[in-house]
């Protein structure tokens, strides 16, 4: 399934608070319903508008996906530096994010169940070879592990980071509502389990 869909007109500045609502009203629908669940006239009816200004701004419903999606990713993209020396801080920023935007768990994971293809919608998905790249060369300093493919490192190291995300395997969801020990406990426990996940042999004590 395609993401592609025709590209709207640029608003204008005047219709950035419209806009605004319309993402707001989306994400919300599209987080709790996936997308063939989200309903445009729903989501038009929340956030004040019409569904023709909706159809103006984002194509269709595709379009409308794919533009909350790239809000959430591109901000956890930019919020969460990467450095291949530093695999559990990486880690744990990425925790931090699932944490401060829950939504992109959930649209991704929606958009994963629905076939949708996400990987053109993220401005910062062009690191991810620049991230391999990283990893590659710690790889051969020997500043990590390079008994693993630098994809099958970065792979895991998400998947460790989101294990307390929404659609993770822990059954204890990390939000914004546990207490701030519980988050200290699991990011302690984050960084050892990355750290010793991906230590280069030649700096193992």
């Amino acid at each position: 399934m395609s993401t592609r869909s025709p590209r709207p007109a640029r608003p204008t500045r005047k219709s950035d608070a419209t806009r605004s609502r319309l993402l707001d009203a989306a994400t919300a629908d599209f987080a709790a319903h996936g997308i063939a669940g989200a309903r445009v006239d729903r989501i038009a009816a929340v956030a004040g508008i019409n569904k023709a200004q909706l159809y103006t701004y984002f194509g269709d419903k595709l379009g409308l996906f794919g533009a909350v999606y790239r809000l959430h990713a591109d901000a956890v993209v930019g919020s969460v530096p990467f450095t291949a020396d530093d695999l559990p801080g990486y880690a744990v920023g990425l925790y931090d994010a699932s944490v401060e935007r829950p939504e992109l768990v959930r649209l991704t994971t929606w958009a994963r169940l629905e076939g949708v293809v996400t990987d053109d919608l993220v401005t910062g998905d062009s690191s991810v070879a620049a991230k391999l790249r990283a990893i590659a060369e710690a790889q051969r300093s020997g500043a990590i592990s390079a008994t693993m493919e630098p994809g099958d490192v970065l792979a895991l190291v998400i998947a460790m980071a989101l294990a307390w995300s929404p659609a993770g395997p822990s059954a204890t969801a990390a939000t914004s509502d546990a207490s701030s020990s519980d988050h200290v406990r699991r990011k302690q426990a984050l960084r050892e389990a990355v750290s010793g996940a991906f230590a280069s042999s030649s700096r193992v004590p």
